[in-house]
């Protein structure tokens, strides 16, 4: 298992140092999705349990903690994330997932995997968290997306955070930390990552032989991670179908787009969309946009001809598609509703 730190990571990590030889027993690691705050919360968790770190904190990749971790055994060291997580080698959202958890193994199963937190996988820590540790040193908890705790995992989490083990660590990653109980958050020591520079980001792309890393760069906010698995998509060609349908939306194209998107991700669709209104928005407001520049003059066109009201009506019907977009009753439907709406705001009369 790589656990190497990306290169615009150097400086938080620096950061966080700070707290070398007095490490909070929680720590909430947060920021937007795909700028690896997994893999960086992975590279903590090491270098807590490393014997013999460098000067700059980190670990050294060669005592027997170290060898253990990388082989995802150390005794001391529990990850905790969603069931349908495990075999994932990267996730959904372009952030480095780690890889197959420390110590267990994922079980077949006729249901579908959870994708939450649930509460079985908080009690199963009660033995680990008062037990001594096997080096003497610290015991680590990696908890991510801390937002997929269901609500009784979440208060089980709660009580640990309350009264934690001597010499134990959590570390809990968030894309979204308003989606976490205040309680929790009150309890842990709140670290932002940030999306890293434009130049940085590019330059690490072109390094991993990206194609358009501007193009892929801009539709993903910024987050390399996030670029780096858009451009490895084998949705590209549908993303682009969808891309020339809003701008130049009608009534027959909404439903043959439909027709061959409804085997796509609905939540890729549905981020598509909101990525493009957002900066139809943007363009109506302020002149200026943030994920497709290069359709610069459709969207001036758009944002022209479609009236406020109906854009904000539109924003917030599609918000409400992405809670539910993970479950759609029917992925074509949700796709023609979605697809009919905007064709309907683009030629309502202002």
């Amino acid at each position: 298992m790589s656990t190497a730190l990306y290169p615009w990571q150097q400086q938080a990590w620096a950061q966080l140092q700070q707290h070398r030889g007095r490490w909070p027993h929680a720590i909430l690691l947060h920021g937007p999705a795909g700028i690896g705050k997994i893999a960086y919360a992975e590279r903590l968790a090491q270098s807590l349990l490393c014997e013999t770190p460098g000067e700059d904190g980190q670990a050294c990749d060669h005592c027997i903690s170290c060898g253990w971790f990388s082989q995802y055994s150390h005794p001391d060291f529990r990850r905790l994330r969603p069931e349908s997580m495990e075999t994932e080698v990267v996730s959904a959202d372009g952030d480095d997932a780690g890889s197959k958890p420390a110590g267990v193994a994922a079980k077949a199963s006729a249901k579908a995997p959870s994708k939450e937190i649930v509460i079985a996988q908080i009690r199963a820590l009660s033995d680990f968290m008062t037990l001594s540790t096997h080096r003497q040193g610290l015991r680590v908890i990696v908890i991510y997306p801390a937002e997929s705790l269901n609500s009784p995992a979440a208060n089980a989490l709660l009580k640990s955070l309350e009264e934690p083990g001597p010499g134990s660590v959590f570390i809990l990653v968030s894309h979204s930390p308003d989606m976490l109980l205040p309680t929790i958050i009150s309890r842990c020591h709140q670290f932002a990552l940030p999306v890293p520079g434009a130049a940085l980001s590019l330059s690490w792309l072109k390094q991993q032989q990206v194609s358009l890393p501007e193009q892929f760069l801009a539709e993903q906010g910024g987050a390399p991670l996030a670029a780096l698995a858009a451009s490895r998509a084998e949705t590209q060609d549908e993303q682009q179908e969808l891309l020339r349908y809003l701008q130049r939306p009608s009534v027959d194209s909404a439903l043959k787009i439909a027709d061959k998107l409804q085997k796509t991700a609905i939540p890729l669709v549905v981020s598509c969309m909101q990525r493009w209104l957002y900066d139809v928005f943007s363009t109506k407001l302020t002149g200026s946009l943030r994920y497709y520049p290069r359709y610069q003059h459709e969207l001036t066109v758009l944002a022209a001809r479609i009236s406020l009201p109906a854009l904000m009506r539109i924003l917030k019907t599609n918000n409400q598609r992405r809670a539910v977009a993970e479950h759609p009753l029917s992925a074509r439907l949700l796709i023609e509703e979605m697809l009919l709406e905007y064709c309907a705001a683009c030629h309502e009369p202002h």
